[in-house]
C-alpha cells in the first residue's frame, strides 16, 4: 500500500504517492546519503584491480614494462634531483649542529694536546738535564746529590746566589762545589735542614782557581767574576805568569788535589774568548765566558764524598743511584 503526502498544505492539490525505495531500513522516511559508496563502484575497483595483478605477472607484459622503466626512469631521476635540496634540509641542519660540536671537541683536544706538548717538552728537557748530572758524576768521578734551583737571590744584595731545595738532610755543608751538566755552578754558602745557598761564579766577590792550556798541565790562575749575568754572563781569567797568552777557544778548568775546598779539581769552568793587555800595569786579562747559563738554572748536582748519608739518592761516580 502506497503512502500519500500532500504537495502544498493549505491548497487544493493532489496527494503524491512517495516511493517504497525512499524508506531505509527502519522504515523511516530518512533519505540514504548521497556520499556513500555505490556497490557497483566498490565491484569496479575490486574487478580492476584483479586484472592489472594478472597482468602484472604476464609475461607478455614484460617489454612493455621495461618500456616504461625506460621512459619514466629519467623523469623519476630528475624529479629526485630536483627535490633533494628540499629534502635535505633538515638533514643540512642537523649536520650543520653536529660539526660544530665536532669542531668544539676538536679544539678541546688541541688544547689539551698542546699543553701536553708543552709538559712534555719541560719533562724532556728535565730528564736530559739529569742524564747530563750522571754522565758529569761519572766524568769527574764524584758522587753528587741532585737538587732544583728554587730561588734566584735579590738583585738589591749585590750578591748572585740561588737556593735549591737541598740542604744538611740531603747531606750538604757549606764549601761544597756546585755543578750541572755544563760546568761549574758555584760553592755552598749556607745551609739549612731542607735548602741551601749557592754563590755563583760570575758574582763579583768569587773567586775559583782556573786552569787554562791542557790536560794535567797548563796555565793556572785565578778566575774571578764580574757580577754580569745577561746572556751566559762574563769571567776574568788572571793568570800567574803574565808573559803567556792562551788561545781563544781553549778550555778553562778549576784546580787542586780533588779533594780541596770549596773547588773540587777538573770542572770545566768556560772557554778563552780573548787576551786584553793592560798597558799601565804590562798585565794581561783572559776573557772566559763560562759554559754554564746562569739565567736558566734548573737542575744542579752538590759533590758529596763517596757514601754520604741523604735524604734522597746520591749520584755515584759509576753513575748509579744510593
Amino acid at each position: 500500500m502506497a503512502l500519500l503526502t500532500p504537495f502544498n498544505v493549505g491548497s487544493r492539490t493532489r496527494p503524491r504517492p512517495l516511493r517504497p525505495e525512499g524508506l531505509n531500513k527502519r522504515g523511516s522516511l530518512e533519505p540514504k546519503d548521497p556520499r556513500g559508496p555505490k556497490r557497483s563502484t566498490a565491484v569496479a575497483l575490486l574487478l580492476a584491480c584483479a586484472s592489472l595483478a594478472t597482468l602484472d605477472q604476464t609475461p607478455a607484459l614484460s617489454p612493455a614494462r621495461d618500456l616504461a622503466g625506460e621512459l619514466f626512469g629519467p623523469v623519476e631521476s630528475a624529479v629526485s634531483t630536483a627535490a633533494h635540496p628540499l629534502t635535505s634540509i633538515p638533514a643540512w641542519f642537523d649536520s650543520r649542529t653536529k660539526l660544530r660540536g665536532q669542531i668544539a671537541e676538536l679544539k678541546s683536544d688541541n688544547a689539551d694536546l698542546r699543553r701536553e706538548l708543552r709538559t712534555s717538552d719541560y719533562g724532556r728537557a728535565k730528564l736530559a738535564q739529569y742524564e747530563g748530572l750522571t754522565r758529569s758524576a761519572a766524568d769527574l768521578g764524584y758522587s753528587l746529590v741532585p737538587a732544583r734551583v728554587i730561588a734566584y737571590g735579590p738583585a738589591q744584595s749585590f750578591t748572585r746566589t740561588v737556593t735549591i731545595d737541598a740542604g744538611s738532610n740531603a747531606g750538604i755543608s757549606a764549601d761544597m762545589t756546585v755543578i750541572n751538566a755544563d760546568g761549574l755552578v758555584g760553592r755552598v754558602l749556607r745551609v739549612t735542614a731542607e735548602t741551601a745557598t749557592v754563590l755563583l761564579i760570575v758574582d763579583a766577590d768569587s773567586v775559583v782557581g782556573g786552569r787554562v792550556g791542557g790536560d794535567g798541565g797548563g796555565q793556572v790562575g785565578m778566575v774571578r767574576g764580574t757580577g754580569l749575568v745577561s746572556g751566559k754572563g762574563r769571567l776574568d781569567l788572571e793568570l800567574v805568569d803574565q808573559t803567556v797568552a792562551p788561545l781563544k777557544g781553549e778550555t778553562v778548568v778549576t784546580w787542586g788535589d780533588g779533594r780541596a775546598a770549596p773547588y773540587v779539581a777538573g770542572v770545566p769552568i768556560g772557554k778563552v774568548t780573548g787576551v786584553y793587555a793592560s798597558v799601565r800595569d804590562s798585565s794581561r786579562t783572559v776573557r772566559v765566558e763560562p759554559y754554564v747559563d746562569f739565567g736558566s738554572l734548573d737542575v744542579v748536582g752538590v759533590v758529596v764524598p763517596s757514601g754520604t748519608k741523604s735524604d734522597r739518592s746520591v749520584v755515584e761516580p759509576d753513575g748509579s743511584l744510593k
